[in-house]
């Protein structure tokens, strides 16, 4: 295999299980935050605000390593855009996190490679071929078949990921736009820093609560995990197109089920099986696709 190809089809492995890995590490986050909020009774603009303090924390001394170049950057406007999209989303996340079970909050959550999908189109002009568009459908429909919003089970307070999902698909293509310019660990610092001040505000509006106890050392582990859940997710943008990436997004729905479950006993109903498939089956059919055309892009450079 030539160095070209080679460098073609490792590109997409490797943003793929970066992707795979922020998922992971977002569902303990998840796990965390539900306990902490639901459980123990913390807040959940102080459970947010404690959660992004303490991982500014851990952060700091990781990325400052490179010095205060990790710091310099000429595109202050979109981290502060990526800073603001990124606090409502967290806000209403956490918000529903303290009233709904994870596997619901999750399967509601999913709905955000839409809002990418479709970002990406018209900011980005990336190309988003038939088989990007029907495992986005199908992922996003095995969601729904998962959330039963029709149901008389549904709850409002479901609404509330929703709103987190839009928010944070346009913090994802912010993302992808700041990573054409800056080193990962900017990015990461930035957003510690940016969200801290602001969440900081709205945590005291609400009583400012400082957690003991239980409560500190889970949000101290929901803090050092958000560090390592955001840098995997900007790895995995740098390295891959936001359509192809954002598929494998779809494959926290189980880690968090799995998280739920082993932590709260929290136990989907039937409907989560069938969708489930169709969310994971998705973000394999579009991994499949995206090395065919890594596979054909490598051809036409050795025939260059």
């Amino acid at each position: 295999m030539s160095e070209p190809s080679a460098i073609f089809s490792q590109r997409p492995l490797f943003a793929a299980l970066a992707m795979i890995g922020a998922g992971a590490s977002f569902a303990l986050v998840n796990g965390a935050l539900q306990a902490s909020t639901m459980q123990l009774g913390v807040p959940s603009t102080s459970a947010a605000f404690w959660q992004y303090a303490l991982g500014l924390v851990v952060a700091l001394p990781w990325v400052l390593r490179r010095g205060v170049s990790a710091l310099k950057t000429r595109q202050i406007g979109w981290h502060l855009l990526r800073a603001g999209l990124a606090v409502i989303g967290i806000q209403l996340w956490v918000a529903g996190l303290a009233r709904v079970e994870i596997w619901q909050a999750i399967a509601l959550v999913m709905t955000s490679p839409f809002f990418v999908i479709l970002g990406a189109k018209l900011f980005f002009g990336e190309r988003v071929g038939l088989v990007r568009w029907l495992a986005t459908i199908a992922g996003f429909s095995g969601g729904m078949v998962i959330l039963q919003p029709w149901t008389e089970a549904f709850s409002w307070a479901a609404v509330l990921p929703v709103g987190a999902a839009a928010f944070w698909g346009g913090t994802s293509l912010v993302t992808k736009k700041l990573t054409e310019t800056e080193h990962a660990d900017s990015i990461t610092v930035y957003l510690l820093l940016l969200l801290t001040p602001v969440n900081a505000v709205l945590a005291l509006g609400d009583g400012g609560i400082v957690p003991s106890g239980d409560a500190l050392w889970l949000l101290i582990g929901a803090g050092g995990l958000t560090v390592v859940a955001n840098y995997l997710l900007t790895l995995a943008y740098q390295k891959a197109d936001a359509t192809f990436v954002q598929p494998f997004d779809h494959l926290k729905l189980p880690l968090n089920i799995a998280v739920g479950f082993i932590a709260f006993g929290f136990a989907p109903t039937g409907a989560f099986w069938p969708g489930a498939l169709v969310i994971v089956g998705a973000s394999l059919l579009v991994m499949l696709d995206e090395q065919k055309r890594s596979a054909r892009e490598a051809t036409a450079l050795g025939k260059a």
